[in-house]
């Protein structure tokens, strides 16, 4: 028999708010508030719900043991080891002591079994770093565990254990997106290492971007703490309708908000790592913008809704779709697009190649245009060059940026040119700190477009001692001069 969770406010009774809560079957649920014109008594207007009293002892004994017993198995801890080598105080170093020394740091955090053959999904941040990854099972067995893919953008990773043929038993992951505030969900982790456990609580609020630039998380008032990362949120049903993976505390606890990643990334997130060995986001090839209140007037729409497009990437499949610069992106396939993180977290559920209803707004009108999603390209190709020379950059290895190389860089899709890829330690290039990541924008006056084109400036003004360069590190353009 179903079970409904009913919640309701009782009246003010000398300043003290009195709240009352009811677990009850769906049949005596419909009894219970039938109303009193049901049961013979004078109507009333109001809608507050008498206390109830248990009428049976199976009511008394309602519980979710069901639903944990059937999906805590599918839950496991993960266990993280990495090395790190302490630095040297100088003062000891000076009395010969200054050997460096290594501590090993470990880590705990929870997964969910998603696959019977050992596939495992985790946070991003519990693996990072990770030398040596164990993952113990609800009953102790204990594997070895390697890494398939991570992204540290959705903060999911993906785990294999070698079950020598065992299935394992797994969480059916709900992609439907069919989640509502006031749903009811378990979150089961390993808080604080203290073993296996299980909290209650509803889902609070959906679509929650302001934790992360990618995903729309679930926030959920289930006690969730360190130690939970990874771990599942599931509903009434058995099903993974998240995974656990940030609070918001000031304390380090749990103070009633929690965030989960939503299923349907989650799926996709597994469904891309197994098939391509990573985690692949699409885009449509378009900078956006969350459009506020005042953007919304300016526009001529009805309410502060929607992504506006700043930037159109050429060839993109934006580009294709006839997608332009100041048209706003108010749904994708009927979910409402609030803004530029929420755009981001739909395309990235999709698998490459899909094609997206897209709705739009232009000139005061609604359209709907057909956009492929895909992952970046890496356009123009890498063509990397290792420099050599008398030159402050002999030693360095560039390569040519494009919307791909930005996407296993963290870099922005649009920016376009040359970007260091590696350094030599013994090279002229070392003296001047270059580091990996930094774009170069001109050398000796002349703009950087390509690999190629940089090896012929470097040509040109080979054994020149005296050399001026502009770089971006970070989105902070400085002009230098080198002379060696």
């Amino acid at each position: 028999m179903k079970k409904i969770f009913t919640s309701f406010v009782g009246k003010f009774f000398g300043g003290t708010l009195i709240l009352g809560a009811v677990f009850m079957p769906q049949a005596i649920f419909s009894q219970a508030w039938a109303g009193p014109a049901q049961r013979g008594a004078a109507p009333e207007t109001s809608v507050i719900a008498p206390q109830m009293i248990p009428e049976s002892a199976a009511l008394m004994k309602m519980s979710f043991a069901p639903v944990v017993k059937e999906t805590a198995p599918a839950v496991v801890n993960v266990y993280t080891e990495r090395k790190v080598r302490q630095r040297v105080d100088p003062f000891f170093s000076f009395f010969g002591r200054g050997i460096p020394r290594e501590r090993t740091e470990r880590s705990l955090g929870s997964g969910v079994v998603v696959r019977s053959n050992g596939v495992i999904v985790t946070n991003a941040h519990v693996v990072k770093g990770a030398q040596e990854l164990r993952v113990v099972l609800a009953d102790r067995r204990e594997f070895e565990a390697k890494l398939i893919a991570e992204d540290t953008e959705s903060d999911l990773a993906i785990l294999q254990i070698d079950t020598k043929g065992e299935r394992l038993p797994v969480l059916p992951i709900d992609s439907d997106n069919s989640l509502e505030v006031g749903d009811l969900v378990l979150a089961i982790g390993n808080p604080f290492g203290v073993g296996q456990t299980v909290t209650s609580g509803i889902v609070s609020a959906l679509g929650r971007t302001q934790v992360s630039d990618l995903a729309n998380f679930i926030q959920t008032d289930a006690a969730v703490n360190p130690g939970n990362s990874g771990g599942a949120l599931v509903d009434m049903d058995g099903h993974l309708v998240g995974v656990n993976t940030a609070i918001f505390s000031r304390s380090g606890g749990s103070n009633g908000i929690g965030f989960a990643i939503p299923g349907e990334l989650v799926k996709r997130a597994v469904d891309s790592a197994l098939s391509e060995g990573k985690i692949t986001r699409p885009w449509i090839g378009a900078r956006t913008e969350g459009v506020n209140a005042v953007m919304a007037e300016a526009l001529g729409l009805n309410r502060p809704r929607g992504a506006i497009v700043e930037e159109i990437y050429a060839g993109g499949p934006a580009d294709k779709a006839g997608i332009k610069r100041r048209d706003v992106v108010l749904s994708i396939d009927g979910t409402e697009i609030f803004d530029d993180s929420g755009l981001r977290f739909k395309l990235a559920t999709f698998s490459p190649g899909y094609k997206a209803k897209v709705e739009i707004w232009r000139d005061g009108q609604t359209r709907t245009v057909s956009v492929r999603a895909d992952t970046p390209k890496e356009s123009p190709k890498r063509n990397q060059l290792t420099i050599e020379g008398t030159n402050p950059f002999e030693g360095l290895s560039v390569v040519n940026m494009s919307p791909a190389l930005a996407e296993e860089m963290d870099f922005d899709p649009f920016a376009s040119g040359v970007v260091i890829s590696g350094r030599a330690r013994n090279g002229l290039s070392a003296r001047f700190r270059f580091r990996t990541g930094d774009l170069l924008l001109q050398v000796m006056g002349q703009d950087i477009t390509s690999t190629d084109q940089l090896q012929d400036v470097l040509n040109e003004f080979d054994g020149e001692r005296n050399w001026q360069i502009k770089l971006d590190r970070g989105g902070r353009v400085t002009n230098s001069r080198l002379r060696f």
